[in-house]
């Protein structure tokens, strides 16, 4: 890894009040309740920093992400928990493109590439990271599968103890995958903000720091990359459109974010993407709160859907989804189980990329959305897969053989 570079980084700010506070200590939520945002001294990097100097860094100095150390918060190389991420990539789905009628390019950046298979390695990279400076020895969370997979993963590279709590009927790959890393991991009957009380009541008892979906400020800058990187990767500019699997948000807030900063460091223009925050009909408190004109989302009550990483009843930054949606002139948009289930074969069938429970939601929020208007055929759009199509169920469509007994070759 190349020496550490400049760090622009000044200072927290409370996304609700503006309240300002120190970036030398770990902090969870701001004094007043409301998500901390990280701020960086951007007139300074405009004049010292180059683009597409940054872009060009070899992999061998700076793996994936953390080439933008610049726009990221973490300081020092020895603080860098890393484990060996990549650029993920953007690929086109002509032949599903096509049967949906549109003129412009369908692409799909697929998150599943990164370490631990999902784009949560991305946030908690940065989370953990960020705790290691502090000295953080012990961290939790509430988890539908894949963060608490990523902060086993990552705190396991730390030196540190997690804990990840998760409704009963998370996905078994990935309860055992959090257990194999050595994370300790809990099954609870309840959904993924029931665990999060249970993270929050034992904090004080358990000394350990709390890293909930935007309860502490550093998973958004991981995420945020995921807009850099976006950006890099079709030239410096954004597409029309961007769809994106929504549960805590912190993607579509971090790219948000994201985008914000690289205007104001010169690096894109104003324009913005419309902004889709995808989300379940089993499961769509942004979604009712957007079609009501609210800012803020009521808990959804008996939460179902099989697409886990969407499946959150409640989002403390549901304010900062709902700006970032209604802002770019975007919707929040809910879709079926058996809409999903579509788009994930179609996906699959057509253009051979498997796609997660989630990322297939927005494909199919896609359609529906040019059905309702929204978008444009001739509109580029892009669609988050978050993580692997492999860690999820899929239909056995094995046919058995007998290999001694006659084979009717001409039924094949």
């Amino acid at each position: 890894m190349r020496p550490a570079p400049s760090n622009y980084f000044t200072h927290l700010e409370c996304s609700m009040t503006g309240t300002r506070l120190d970036k030398d200590t770990a902090h969870n939520l701001s004094p007043e309740g409301w998500p901390l945002l990280a701020r960086y001294d951007l007139e300074t990097m405009k004049r010292e920093v180059d683009r597409d100097a940054i872009a060009a860094r070899p992999a061998h100095e700076e793996a994936g992400f953390w080439k933008w150390r610049e726009l990221l918060p973490v300081a020092r190389n020895e603080d860098v928990v890393s484990l060996g991420e990549v650029d993920t990539p953007l690929i086109e789905t002509p032949k599903v493109a096509a049967a949906l009628g549109l003129t412009a390019p369908l692409w799909v950046k697929d998150e599943g590439r990164l370490p631990t298979g999902s784009f949560k390695a991305r946030g908690l990279a940065l989370a953990v990271s960020m705790a290691k400076s502090f000295g953080v020895k012990t961290m939790a969370m509430p988890t539908n599968g894949n963060a608490g997979a990523a902060l086993s993963a990552y705190g396991a590279r730390a030196g540190m103890t997690t804990y990840s709590f998760c409704p009963a009927d998370t996905p078994e790959v990935n309860v055992r995958e959090i257990a194999a890393q050595g994370g300790q991991v809990f099954r609870v009957n309840g959904l993924i903000h029931q665990c999060g009380a249970i993270v929050g009541a034992l904090k004080e008892e358990m000394s350990w720091f709390d890293v909930s979906t935007l309860k502490e400020p550093y998973r958004i800058e991981g995420k945020k990359t995921m807009g850099i990187e976006l950006a890099w990767q079709m030239g410096w500019k954004l597409p029309d459109a961007i769809f994106y699997p929504t549960g805590g948000g912190t993607g579509l807030i971090g790219m948000w974010k994201a985008f914000d900063e690289m205007e104001k460091l010169g690096w894109i223009g104003p324009e913005r993407p419309k902004m889709f925050a995808v989300q379940a009909e089993g499961c769509a408190p942004i979604v009712k709160a957007f079609e009501a004109g609210e800012r803020h989302a009521e808990e959804w009550l008996d939460a179902q859907t099989a697409a886990m990483g969407i499946r959150v009843p409640k989002a403390i930054g549901d304010f900062l989804i709902l700006d970032a949606v209604r802002e770019s002139g975007g919707a929040a948009v809910a879709v079926s189980e058996a809409a999903i289930e579509t788009a994930r074969t179609r996906c699959a069938r057509e253009d051979g990329l498997l796609l997660c429970p989630e990322g297939a939601a927005t494909l199919a929020a896609m359609e529906k959305a040019m059905g309702d208007g929204l978008v444009a055929r001739d509109a580029e759009c892009v669609l988050f897969n978050c993580g692997s199509g492999l860690k999820y169920k899929m239909p056995d469509g094995a046919v058995a053989l007998d290999r001694h007994g006659e084979v009717d070759w001409g039924a094949m």
